[in-house]
């Protein structure tokens, strides 16, 4: 017995390297993540496979998230992908609280550090407002449901030292730190740009070509 498995491993040693190794590329270097559900649209749809970028902050040991060297911090308006304890899930969000901002939100009108975003190219739907929201320069859109919900306003909070507080695009549809809490730093694996590849979950799974590749 012990000499096949030594013949097995002759033979399949450099596919059993391969995969060791594209796990600890995935777990360290770069990874895609399904998103199920549509917190993020209209930026992300339900059925995108989004590419994540997990030296995009730090080098973190495999397998853990014990940071070996930081290149840098979230900023405003990073998309982040990070291992939520409280939700006891993987999550992507949009951060708009950097550590010692003050953020509140009244009616769904988003102010930080007493500077409020803008709000334009209103469109509507039948059940949902569409806009793009504005601030510090940066620019994203935004769905938001008819008459607000009960999470359409919070704060004003301060966002404590080594934690960050994250949104999701769909505002009234969304469980993010209006929910969860401020994210600890040490929680975030990195951040997302691009759309790798995208399914419709609505027309038996075909591609949605035009979101392949696609920036965010």
């Amino acid at each position: 017995m012990k000499s096949g498995l030594i013949r097995a491993w002759r033979e399949y040693k450099g596919l059993a390297l391969f995969i060791i190794l594209m796990v600890i590329f995935r777990n360290a270097l770069a990874d895609w993540n399904v998103v199920p559900t549509g917190s993020m649209k209209p930026t992300i749809l339900e059925g995108d496979r989004i590419l994540v970028n997990k030296l995009a902050y730090d080098v973190r040991i495999p397998f853990t998230h014990i940071a070996i060297h930081t290149f840098a911090d979230p900023a405003h308006g990073d998309i982040v992908v990070f291992d939520s304890k409280a939700a006891d899930t993987r999550l992507v969000k949009r951060v708009i609280g950097l550590p010692g901002d003050v953020v509140a939100m009244r009616d769904n009108r988003l102010t930080v550090n007493s500077v409020e975003a803008r709000y334009s190219d209103i469109e509507q739907a039948s059940d949902a407002l569409f806009a793009t929201e504005s601030y510090f320069g940066l620019s994203h859109r935004i769905e938001l449901a008819r008459g607000g919900g009960r999470l359409s306003t919070f704060g004003p909070v301060t966002v404590p030292e080594g934690y960050y507080l994250v949104l999701g695009d769909n505002r009234d549809n969304s469980a993010d730190s209006r929910v969860y809490g401020f994210i600890p730093r040490d929680e975030i694996v990195g951040n997302a740009r691009t759309v790798v590849l995208s399914l419709d979950y609505d027309r038996h799974y075909l591609p949605r070509m035009a979101r392949f590749f696609r920036p965010l």
